[in-house]
């Protein structure tokens, strides 16, 4: 793979200038108009952006043990799919990346399969059980060499345990990402609580749940003088919180899903199941907020909540139904469409949330970098003027949960370069970069 070279002409670098990229061994060789290369295999680019591959702070890869709804080689090639040359996986796999261990043998196998860099989520207590704390210093040492953990799915609630787990995490430089739902608000809660659950009978799920736990996790992160993410934001008062905390000076960072920059509960008046998802659907106020809150800064970053389930767990009656939808392979897509075609955010702002920031947050020293001559060769080409229609169907994903199906939305990844070797090409799955050679 280190001989190979490709010359990306005509791409137009974060919708800002055109130029041709030339692609050598694993690096962004030259950055130029007119470049020439003997031996080059020539990608045509002209209409196409291009962004630095992108990085994903929040996937569920299922594996170990939930190989029956995804597994890290299916996750990752969703993940090329979309743009993607590195996601940060979640630890609620079964059993948990709760130990160095468990955390080494998911990066390993995101090693293997070679369709982009896999950085596991180490939990922050023992099983996600929320009762003691995990090997946090050990997979900070690992070979996976864990910055971020979380015991998302369900949230940290212990307050203690929370400011013990902060006051860890800062002596490494680490993070404590957290998943915010009050359990005692949410018991039994089955959709957001608001006019459409009452229409509906089904049990709400209030804002305040969210809020109350963002709230004091910016105040426990201002007094350990340590950092916090928070997840998957879903509401207006979340951002309000966050806005004052960043004001504040604490150092806190947020996430905002694709699916939550689109929908509302106005889709859970058809009882899909596909439509329920944690936290849940909120209302159009909500969306309008957390679309600005990108806008602004207020929300880092884009992450796809990749939740792939097998189908019986969705096709069946919505009580039982699990919660999650599958994300990476139109995560960039629903972002076009939200943020760049309502003129809120350009293709530049695009690289940040979904590129650059996500690897600062993580701390993915290798990912997210600019498209620069020198820098490694993790590249998107994306067709902003293609529209395509979700066919769940057809995707790399072993999950069929798209809460898109049917849709039309705009914008196509034409390829996908992953330490310069191309992942997709010509807007089709190509081959996996084989395996580099690291030191133990």
């Amino acid at each position: 793979m280190s001989n190979q070279k490709y010359l990306i002409r005509g791409a137009n670098l974060l919708g800002e200038e055109t130029a041709d990229i030339l692609v050598a061994d694993g690096t962004i060789a030259r950055i130029g108009q007119g470049i020439e290369a003997d031996g080059a295999d020539v990608v045509e680019a002209q209409g196409l952006v291009a962004l630095p591959g992108l990085v994903d702070v929040h996937t569920h890869l299922r594996e170990p043990g939930r190989e029956d709804a995804e597994t890290v080689e299916t996750g990752t090639r969703a993940a090329a799919a979309g743009g993607y040359t590195a996601v940060c996986a979640m630890a609620n796999s079964n059993p948990v990346a709760d130990t160095a261990g468990l955390v080494e043998q998911v990066w390993e196998l995101g090693r293997q399969a070679g369709w982009a860099d896999v950085h596991p989520i180490g939990a922050v207590t023992v099983g996600l059980e929320g009762e003691r704390l995990s090997e946090i210093g050990a997979m900070a040492d690992s070979r996976a060499a864990v910055r971020m953990f979380s015991d998302d799915g369900k949230c940290v609630h212990n307050a203690v345990l929370m400011r013990r787990a902060l006051e860890y995490v800062k002596t490494f430089d680490g993070v404590v990402a957290q998943h915010a739902q009050e359990p005692l608000l949410t018991d039994g809660a089955q959709m957001n609580e608001g006019s459409v659950s009452a229409d509906l009978g089904l049990a709400g799920w209030p804002a305040v749940a969210e809020e109350a736990i963002i709230a004091r996790d910016v105040l426990l992160a201002q007094h350990v003088g340590s950092r916090v993410h928070i997840c998957h934001v879903s509401t207006q008062g979340s951002v309000e919180i966050i806005r004052w905390a960043k004001q504040r000076g604490v150092d806190v960072t947020a996430e905002v899903t694709p699916h939550h920059l689109l929908l509302t509960d106005e889709s859970v008046r058809s009882y899909d199941p596909v439509y329920k998802v944690n936290p849940p659907l909120r209302t159009r106020e909500d969306v309008e907020a957390l679309r600005d809150a990108v806008a602004d800064g207020t929300i880092d970053v884009v992450g796809t909540d990749h939740a792939p389930h097998p189908v019986e767990a969705k096709e069946c009656e919505w009580a039982c139904a699990a919660m999650g939808m599958t994300g990476l392979e139109t995560a960039l897509s629903i972002v076009q469409q939200t943020l760049v075609e309502t003129g809120r955010i350009g293709w530049g702002d695009v690289a940040r949330i979904m590129s650059t920031e996500p690897a600062r947050i993580a701390r993915i020293d290798d990912q997210g970098r600019p498209l620069a001559e020198g820098e490694p060769a993790n590249i998107v080409l994306v067709d902003p003027a293609a529209h395509r229609v979700v066919e769940p169907e057809k995707h790399q994903s072993k999950g069929r949960n798209s809460p898109y199906r049917s849709l039309e939305i705009p914008g196509a990844v034409q390829a996908t370069f992953f330490k310069g070797h191309p992942t997709v090409l010509d807007g089709h799955i190509n081959t996996p970069r084989a395996l580099v050679a690291q030191a133990d």
